[in-house]
């Protein structure tokens, strides 16, 4: 059996510690048995390799978080990479022509996808593993796993069970976020809630995308991306098929989407610089910031500050969040990326039209970053603590503390760090984007084939 894990998201509901670039699954807010902080796709990598399954996962995700997915769990975790977002059922169609045309797998194979935030206890993924075992019984195209449910939820969405049939029952219907008063009713007939887990035949969805036109070649596939329709595989696959059988699976599961299901989860009532003080009562601060947030005589509140903003919310309102945050319009102000982080300390569009953006950037020890050219800025870097390789035209040589690196518009330039580095970036010009960025190199070995010399200057101003 291959896993599927689904990585998307926007970072809306968890603001602002999650941003565009920075989605939920990707805070670090959960301890760890040894009291180390982890995140949501961490936790569920760690989970899918202690019952074995990690070495057949694959990861399907945007651009975005590529560089994030390999600073969290490393270089070897296999991605797949979505040209564009375009919503679960384009995801796992690309994930599945992918296994079938570059890995090479036979239609016979079962594929299981998952989210990759869900909270769950390690036994579910016990349960996972039965899914393979479930399809090649069943005569069933399709087989889910649904929760028991321990309370009417109006946010999940509902297996109706059919008829049972041992260790697995068929499905008659689904019941998309009913009133609380109908998922009472759909309890009381054994409903389950959806969790959004399915496994099937690689061929069974192959065949399918060649009865929709679609080519089941990856390259091809690739390039017509675009063209597939923005839908949810719930939509297009799960509610129009008839034979589909599910496992209940009665233990611990959670979606920690809002600040008021995620901070039951979180240890630790302050996470970062802060104090509450003792009359308040179930109150969370998770504080990024390197200036202290007091707290006093505030219950049932949430506080959340990062260098994207501050919050503090009731935590019964939070789940309104998302709808609110939809009106903010500017850049992510923290990012991790797979040599280390960044965060923007500053930002000022000046009178003639150039723009200034200031940086604190840390990368980690034996990371580097991409030999690049930038044609619409300058840069400079002020080393703030540890040592590197720095490579500027050609020429290499050694930096540390204290050293000013100019970096003109036009020239080429990288670093490695020998031990975790961090410097200030000061960046100028008209246009301070992203797409300013052309790279020519991305591994140290391959940067290290454009030193034309090695400098032997103390001096780097």
């Amino acid at each position: 059996m291959k896993v599927i894990l689904l990585s998307g998201g926007s970072g809306k509901r968890l603001w602002p510690l999650s941003n565009d670039a920075r989605a939920k699954q990707f805070l670090k807010v959960l301890k760890t048995e040894d009291s180390q902080l982890e995140s949501m796709v961490q936790r569920v990598w760690r989970q899918l390799s202690s019952v074995g399954l990690a070495k057949e996962s694959f990861i399907v995700t945007g651009k975005a978080q590529v560089d994030m997915l390999q600073n969290q769990l490393g270089y070897d975790v296999p991605i797949i990479i979505e040209p564009e977002r375009r919503d679960t059922f384009p995801a796992i169609s690309l994930s599945s022509v992918y296994l079938s045309d570059v890995v090479g797998l036979s239609e016979e194979e079962v594929v299981t996808v998952l989210p990759v935030d869900s909270y769950v206890d390690d036994k579910f993924f016990e349960k996972v593993k039965e899914l393979e075992k479930i399809v090649n019984q069943s005569d069933a195209q399709l087989a889910l796993i649904g929760i028991k449910p321990t309370y009417p939820s109006t946010k999940y969405g509902y297996i109706v069970p059919h008829e049972e049939g041992g260790n697995y029952f068929r499905v008659k219907s689904f019941v998309e976020k009913p009133s609380e008063h109908e998922a009472a009713k759909l309890i009381e007939h054994n409903a389950l809630w959806n969790a959004g887990i399915f496994a099937f035949r690689l061929g069974f969805l192959l065949d399918l995308l060649k009865t929709k036109g679609y080519p089941t070649e990856y390259e091809t596939f690739v390039k017509k991306y675009c063209m597939l329709t923005k839908i949810s595989f719930d939509y297009e696959v799960v509610e129009k098929t008839e034979n589909i059988v599910a496992l209940s699976y009665n233990g611990e599961w959670k979606d920690l989407g809002t600040w008021n299901t995620l901070t039951e989860e979180i240890d630790d009532f302050v996470l970062g610089k802060g104090i509450i003080s003792d009359d308040c009562e179930n109150t969370h601060l998770v504080n990024e910031l390197e200036i202290p947030v007091m707290v006093l005589g505030l219950s049932n509140v949430v506080v959340a500050a990062s260098p994207d903003g501050i919050l503090v919310a009731d935590k019964a309102a939070s789940p309104r969040l998302k709808d609110v945050v939809g009106n903010f319009k500017h850049r992510p102000m923290y990012e991790e990326r797979r040599w280390g982080w960044y965060r923007v300390l500053d930002y000022t569009k000046l009178d003639n039209g150039k723009e200034v953006l200031t940086k604190r950037v840390r990368l980690l020890a034996g990371r580097n970053l991409s030999y690049q050219i930038h044609y619409k800025r300058s840069e400079v870097w002020t080393i703030i603590s540890g040592e590197g390789e720095f490579i500027l035209n050609g020429e290499l040589r050694k930096v540390q503390e204290g050293d000013v690196l100019q970096i003109p518009v036009e020239a080429r330039h990288a670093m490695k760090a020998i031990t975790d580095l961090e410097f200030i970036e000061i960046q100028r010009g008209a246009e301070l984007i992203e797409e300013d960025i052309v790279r020519l190199a991305m591994t140290w070995d391959d940067i290290l084939s454009h030193v034309e010399y090695i400098g032997t200057n103390r001096n780097v101003k």
